[in-house]
């Protein structure tokens, strides 16, 4: 049996730009082979591969698949974002040799695209599972016109993969997802980060390991952020547009029993006590409200950006963020943030702490500040390339081989003025693009703390009045 689904590439957006300013015109391609050539050089690797001997070409060369596909997108043009698709075919484990899976993926993708497109098809043998990445052009080699990409084209892909998977004696799998639906986890994956669905499983996986009974377990889930719903069995956080089924992740409502029933009981009050749910008693254990303490600061914000502290707001998350990460306190345990989307800021830490410095250093208090910072940069570099430009020019007309060599070095110095630049106006769009989302989650964090802080109170009264009693 196999599982399929593909998803579109994106190209940059500087090319989607420029087609949309003159349609006519070839778009440049430096900026619009990026992603189709990490695309190819992804499918091609040496290590996932055997050394290429799994590496076929459909109306292009196994070895020159990117110059190829990309000289026919310059002959007709660029149209649109996408550049290619980016396809798999992936077998149950033990079930196929490699040679048949390739050739397998070879006729897939000779039945499916193969009439209009060129196709790169490889087979990777780095994990289980033997698997087909395909790599389509975008672009038809017959007439130009892009593929269209509808849904009927992923049910279509599925039927030819189990046609040809029956034909060579294999079992099809009923009901299987035919969309490439975790086409973003895949990349988040692959540059090492984690999805709110990891945050979730690794939470779920934590409280099952601490909860005495199912009804703890939701009360653990409910102290790390999320909303439990007891019709559906799903759970989200404040900010998620739908919640997760939790059966749909393997956690079945008599799963979950089953495994909380089977940890050492021994064990579990052992990892209860010294590593289990946040127990927090007063302020000083949450660790935004402690910050909130310390800079005698809240969060207060509102849409027109005029009462946002960007500057403070991101020293903040750089702080909370810390403790997820074990930068502050390593000996000690110590509380992370409750909400899941602001642990999952934890992979973007260098990212944060860049953008924080840039606001500090550049005294940057309030979104206007911010946008006059990014017309003031994006000014600058314009001028110098400029500059730049008039230096190239003059090399036309150098009279000789020192003055040449002295207006490139000259060239050369502007280059290197602009690179810092260029690195600050680009922390300086992305500190814009993302500080109200991040005054955002610093408010929801502060709510969920004092509401979590008001029922710790409320718990403890109870437990007094049971004693005086």
């Amino acid at each position: 049996m196999a599982t399929t689904g593909f998803w579109p590439v994106k190209g940059s957006l500087k090319s989607v730009v420029d087609y949309a300013e003159n349609p006519d015109k070839t778009t440049d391609p430096r900026y619009m082979d990026e992603d189709l050539a990490r695309t190819i050089k992804y499918a091609e690797n040496d290590q996932k591969t055997d050394k290429k001997m799994y590496v076929s070409g459909i109306h292009c060369s196994k070895d020159h698949a990117y110059e190829d596909m990309l000289a026919v997108q310059k002959r007709f043009g660029l149209r649109g974002s996408n550049v290619a698709y980016h396809g798999f075919q992936s077998f149950a484990p033990d079930e196929i040799t490699p040679d048949e899976a390739h050739r397998i993926g070879i006729e897939t993708a000779k039945a499916m695209w193969g009439d209009r497109y060129q196709v790169l098809v490889t087979t990777h043998l780095n994990t289980k599972s033997v698997h087909n990445h395909i790599v389509v052009n975008a672009v038809s080699y017959v007439d130009g016109k892009k593929f269209q990409n509808h849904i009927r084209d992923h049910i279509q892909l599925r039927e030819v993969s189990d046609r040809i998977c029956i034909e060579h004696g294999l079992t099809t799998l009923e009901n299987a997802p035919f969309y490439g639906g975790e086409k973003k986890s895949y990349w988040i994956h692959k540059s090492g980060q984690k999805t709110h669905r990891d945050i979730l499983k690794d939470d779920i996986e934590e409280c099952i390991k601490l909860a005495w009974t199912d009804g703890h377990f939701i009360e653990l889930m409910e102290e790390r952020g999320y909303i439990y719903d007891y019709t559906r069995h799903s759970v989200r956080a404040p900010s998620w547009e739908r919640g997760v089924r939790l059966d749909r992740m393997g956690y079945s409502k008599e799963n979950i029993m089953d495994r909380i029933m089977g940890y050492d009981h021994l064990q579990k009050r052992h990892s209860y006590v010294n590593y289990g749910s946040y127990q927090p008693k007063s302020y000083n254990d949450y660790p935004l409200l402690q910050l909130e303490r310390q800079l005698d600061f809240t969060i207060d914000h509102s849409t027109s950006g005029v009462k946002v502290a960007i500057s403070l707001v991101f020293y903040v998350i750089v702080e909370l963020l810390k403790l997820v990460t074990g930068e502050v306190n390593r000996e000690e345990l110590r509380p992370q943030p409750i909400s899941p989307e602001l642990r999952l800021e934890a992979a973007k830490l260098d990212e944060l702490t860049a953008q924080a410095t840039l606001l500090g250093r550049n005294h940057i208090e309030t979104l206007p500040q911010l946008e006059g910072l990014i017309s003031e940069k994006t000014e600058a570099i314009r001028i110098l390339e400029n500059e730049r430009q008039r230096c190239y020019n003059r090399l036309k007309t150098a009279e000789s081989p020192e003055s040449e060599a002295e207006i490139k070095e000259k060239a050369k110095d502007i280059t290197e003025r602009i690179k810092p630049m260029r690195s600050d106006l680009k922390t300086a769009k992305g500190a814009l693009k993302r500080s109200k989302y991040l005054a955002g989650l610093l408010d929801t964090e502060h709510n969920m703390e004092i509401s979590q802080l008001q029922r710790q109170q409320c718990r403890q009264r109870e437990r007094d009045r049971g004693w005086e009693r």
